[in-house]
């Protein structure tokens, strides 16, 4: 538990969200890194530390020192999918901790929508591919078919998570998608996989986020409020979605409390829970994997209005990824979420939101990454000065 709180969120950015015609991957990622660098009040060249991977590039940290025209003492590219970037914190936090680096950086960038598709990096699955999966989002559905028949879930159950999403969208006006949305719209809209609609499935966009960390010392003088990562976990326990020990048990079972007992606070202490949301199940498992209701319960709290707007757990406050953004690989921009409600409520300027978008007295966040087939899971858990 050293790692605790030795390192701080000091900048933040996003760039190109929705849509960035004739911008490529490594373009949107630079201008997030300018952008994020600027917001913590430091110069490309304080950056000795960086950390990065995008279904674009094989060695997408290099690449991005030699645009940014750095040289960096530590870099790491490794890459378990959208929660890459919550594992990166920990690396950094441990370089931090460490003294081999005095500031880290960690990005990622998508041009999915405007190029047409996601780029797939992966290797077809032995054992899958014969089958002719139209991954990932049929090993989604087979999870999702397999909740409903040991816990009598609906795909209005399933409706409903994407029904609060939308809500909290409409309180970003910087969410990709706005509007009314009912159960009935999620539930006739055209069937993908079954039992997972269009309106089941995270959006298609463009996008790029960058954070900057920092020691403790040296956070104290940035110029906005530093937000420390007090505490996180990884891990996974497969590849396939073949090989799942439980297809309704995800790892964050294991990751969640390891954070948890990292940081010293639990689920009930969190003011906001940033989830992966790429699909409606993945709400429903993470909110039960990670504590905030019991096994088989997430459809009837979430029925009950807890994780929509006024409902009092603020779940994926910006849209989520069914609604505001999602460029391929989304758990930088949960992470980015977690710690601007923090800003937010500790008085720092994160521009405009509707009554009720920022969470007031925001001082702990939980974010938390999914990666490839509800395979890898990474916990963190970020928190104001006044937490650590």
């Amino acid at each position: 538990m050293t790692l605790r709180a030795k390192a701080a969120c000091t900048g933040l950015a996003t760039a190109g969200c929705g849509e960035a015609q004739g911008r490529n991957p490594m373009e949107l990622m630079v201008e997030a890194v300018h952008r994020a660098v600027t917001d913590a009040g430091l110069q490309l060249s304080d950056i000795d530390g960086l950390f990065a991977a995008t279904a674009f590039h094989s060695m997408a940290a290099m690449s991005l020192a030699e645009h940014l025209g750095i040289q960096p003492k530590f870099s790491d590219g490794s890459n378990i999918g959208g929660s890459s970037f919550m594992a990166h914190a920990l690396y950094a936090s441990m370089a931090l901790e460490a003294g081999l680096i005095k500031v880290a950086v960690i990005a990622y960038g998508s041009n999915q929508r405007t190029a047409g598709g996601f780029r797939s990096i992966s290797e077809p699955m032995p054992f899958e591919a014969q089958y002719g999966p139209r991954n990932p989002i049929t090993a989604y559905a087979l999870a999702a078919n397999r909740y409903m028949h040991e816990f009598g879930a609906t795909r209005e159950d399933l409706a409903n998570v994407a029904v609060a999403a939308r809500g909290w969208a409409n309180l970003n006006p910087e969410a990709f998608m706005h509007g009314d949305l009912s159960v009935e719209d999620v539930m006739t809209a055209r069937m993908i996989s079954d039992p997972l609609s269009k309106l089941d499935c995270c959006l298609v966009t463009d996008g790029a986020a960058a954070i900057v960390l920092t020691r403790p010392d040296r956070a104290k003088d940035a110029p906005k409020s530093p937000v420390y990562l007090l505490g996180a976990a990884f891990e996974h326990h497969h590849r396939m979605i073949s090989a799942m020990p439980s297809l309704t048990t995800t790892a964050a079972a294991a990751s969640g409390p390891r954070a948890y007992e990292m940081a010293g606070y639990g689920a009930g202490d969190m003011n906001t829970i940033q989830l992966y949301d790429a699909f409606t199940i993945n709400t429903m498992l993470f909110l039960e994997d990670l504590g905030f209701c019991a096994k088989g319960e997430a459809a009837a709290f979430i029925a009950d209005g807890h994780i929509a707007p006024g409902g009092g757990l603020p779940v994926n406050t910006n849209g989520g990824g069914l609604s505001c953004i999602h460029p391929g690989m989304y758990g930088l921009f949960v992470t980015i979420e977690a710690i601007r409600q923090i800003r937010a409520a500790a008085g720092d300027d994160e521009g405009p939101r509707e009554p009720g978008g920022w969470v007031e007295g925001a001082k702990l966040s939980l974010a938390h990454g999914n990666g490839g087939v509800l395979a890898s899971q990474a916990t963190t858990i970020w928190g104001h000065g006044e937490t650590v």
